[in-house]
């Protein structure tokens, strides 16, 4: 959003005119000078636009993690021959981190980084691969408030095998019934999209190291 070019310069002209100023300070009633002033007030809704917003989080952070039987994926050239010859691609999440920021009755906004890796197997046919995974916003302990799901296009250079990425989201919204409801009332769990046989793969405890085009670990 661009502001108008009257409101530009009136706002350069009172920070020159602030930099500028020699006189003494003058003392508003009860002892309080203007800096102090303007550094108690709510910020305005400009103040917000542009940032200007200094005041701490009035609680901690959602919970974030990996949802552990989803936090792998093995995909096999024929789903009933699961053997190291048969992979074609595997991915792993390997960490989820994030910011939050909420104050007063505002919603909670958050960013993501997800750590992942991706391997390519033996019977891969290709060096691109599209995986999808999905990220959910839930009450602690209970189902999902909301749950989106994203696709990322994975491709490796000639020669290897693993590639590492960190995939960003830029903006969640949580929205709060009122100002007593802090983050850790909510959790962020992301994980790989999976079909039934691969989540019973994961759940039986059974993988394959993400390195799985030079080396395996079955069972592991």
């Amino acid at each position: 959003m661009k502001l108008p070019a009257a409101l530009l310069l009136s706002c350069v002209l009172a920070v020159a005119a602030c930099s500028s100023s020699r006189g003494r300070t003058v003392e508003l009633p009860g002892g309080v000078t203007p800096q102090e002033q303007r550094a108690e007030r709510e910020p305005t809704w400009l103040d917000r636009l542009v940032g200007n917003d200094n005041r701490p989080n009035v609680g901690p952070c959602p919970l974030m993690g990996v949802l552990y039987d989803s936090s792998r994926i093995v995909d096999f050239a024929a789903p009933d021959q699961v053997r190291y010859a048969n992979i074609e691609y595997t991915g792993e999440m390997q960490g989820v981190r994030g910011l939050c920021r909420y104050v007063g009755a505002d919603p909670i906004t958050m960013n993501l980084e997800i750590d992942m890796a991706f391997g390519r197997g033996p019977a891969a046919t290709s060096d691109r691969q599209t995986y999808r995974y999905w990220v959910a916003v839930t009450r602690r302990g209970r189902a999902p408030i909301e749950k989106v799901y994203y696709d990322i296009d994975v491709r490796w250079p000639r020669g290897q095998s693993v590639v590492a990425h960190t995939e960003t989201i830029e903006r969640i919204v949580i929205p709060r019934a009122n100002e007593e409801i802090s983050g850790e009332n909510f959790e962020i769990l992301v994980g790989f999209e999976l079909t039934p046989e691969q989540l019973q793969f994961n759940r039986d405890g059974r993988r394959f190291r993400i390195d799985a085009g030079s080396s395996v670990s079955p069972g592991q």
